[in-house]
């Protein structure tokens, strides 16, 4: 009877910080060749009974929490607060941005033209309020005197005209008296002095109002006229602010330093306001939430240091920055069925990546000691 031995020994270290994997030695006990042949457990065999056990994972130490997540980071859809064409997307899928760099322009043409009638009707309004605060050209103020001066002099010469249709008035109506006047000639006479007394309130009416206008341009302007004045420049000052607003709302900034993730439209598209145009992502902080038993929880602090880990063995240190307050059940794209149906905490670890290793939705595993 012939024994042969074998013996697969199979060693594995991952040199990474605080993880380690090694597979002791495997020893298949004597095999005893009774009548089936010496190629009964060959080399093939042994390779893949070797393989089987690499891949079996040893538990985490107890020292630690394991859990595996997803990465995540901060993302925001850039839109423009007003509506047009766009003329140009300056950045494309995959640039890095900074804070405040220009990463589209929409076409802000009427926009313009309306600010520059704002500003014209700005400066109308600015001259109004200029000529009321300046008081009486000395121009008007001698219009106005001579414009008195003549109706004045009128009124003098219609209440001369009234003196003479009365005289009249009373000559025909003696002649008429003594029969040797007739009555037309003492109705024309007074209606003569009729009509000069109608000229002399006119024109004693029309110095009145010379003298009035001569007052009031003496005195300037009121002060309602002033603040009305000044009420419209105001206006006209706020219309030129929210059409600059908006003129500026057409050029769109990064409001943070991130990777562009999507663009959601392209150059020609008129899009309504608010519609989004470039998705970026903060890839410099990124975080993962994992999923831990309730037994761990307690042994856990916030902020204490954390680990996470990538499948192809990068670990970043980083912190936890969330302890959920609440129990859940584990999410189905984290844990497998039987896990699913456990209560579980949620762990937000968050991690330094200016390097860029981490990239949304990589899978990793955090590693986080106990807290003493």
């Amino acid at each position: 009877m012939t024994t042969s031995t074998i013996t697969i020994t199979t060693e594995l270290t991952e040199h990474t910080e605080k993880r380690s994997k090694v597979l002791s030695v495997v020893s298949v006990g004597s095999v005893v060749r009774r009548g089936f042949g010496a190629g009964f457990l060959s080399r093939r065999a042994a390779l893949l009974l070797a393989l089987f056990l690499v891949s079996c994972r040893t538990a985490a130490p107890p020292d630690r929490a394991r859990a595996s997540g997803y990465v995540e980071a901060e993302e925001i859809q850039l839109a423009a607060k007003v509506g047009g064409r766009v003329v140009e997307l300056k950045v494309g899928e995959g640039a890095r941005v900074s804070v405040g760099q220009v990463v589209a322009r929409l076409e802000s043409t009427d926009t313009e033209l309306a600010l520059e009638r704002a500003r014209a009707d700005r400066r109308q309004a600015e001259a109004q309020l200029r000529l009321l605060q300046a008081g009486p050209a000395p121009e008007d103020v001698r219009q106005a005197e001579a414009q008195i001066a003549a109706a004045e002099a009128e009124a003098a010469l219609a209440r001369d005209e009234l003196a003479a249709a009365e005289r009249d008035l009373e000559r025909f109506e003696t002649l008429l008296d003594s029969n040797a006047g007739s009555r037309k000639q003492r109705d024309d006479a007074a209606t003569k002095r009729d009509v000069a007394r109608q000229r002399v309130r006119a024109m004693d009416e029309r110095a009145r109002a010379a003298r009035a206008t001569l007052a009031r341009l003496r005195a300037g302007a009121r002060a309602q006229e002033i603040d009305a004045a000044r009420a419209r420049v105001a206006a006209a000052h706020a219309a030129i602010k929210s059409l600059e607003q908006t003129s500026r709302d057409a050029t769109v900034t990064a409001p943070l330093a991130g990777v562009v993730t999507q663009r959601l439209v392209d150059p020609g598209e008129i899009v309504p306001p608010g519609t989004p145009l470039l998705a970026i992502a903060n890839l410099d902080e990124v975080w993962a939430n994992v999923y831990v038993e309730e037994p761990v929880v307690p042994r856990i602090r916030l902020g204490q240091e954390a680990t996470l880990r990538t499948d192809a063995g990068t670990a970043l240190p980083g912190k936890v920055t969330f302890i959920s307050s609440k129990a859940e059940f584990t999410p189905r794209n984290v844990q497998t069925a039987e896990e699913r149906a456990k209560l579980v905490y949620r762990l937000k670890v968050t991690v330094k990546n200016e390097q860029g290793v981490l990239k949304q939705g990589m899978p990793v595993t955090a590693e986080i000691p106990f807290g003493q």
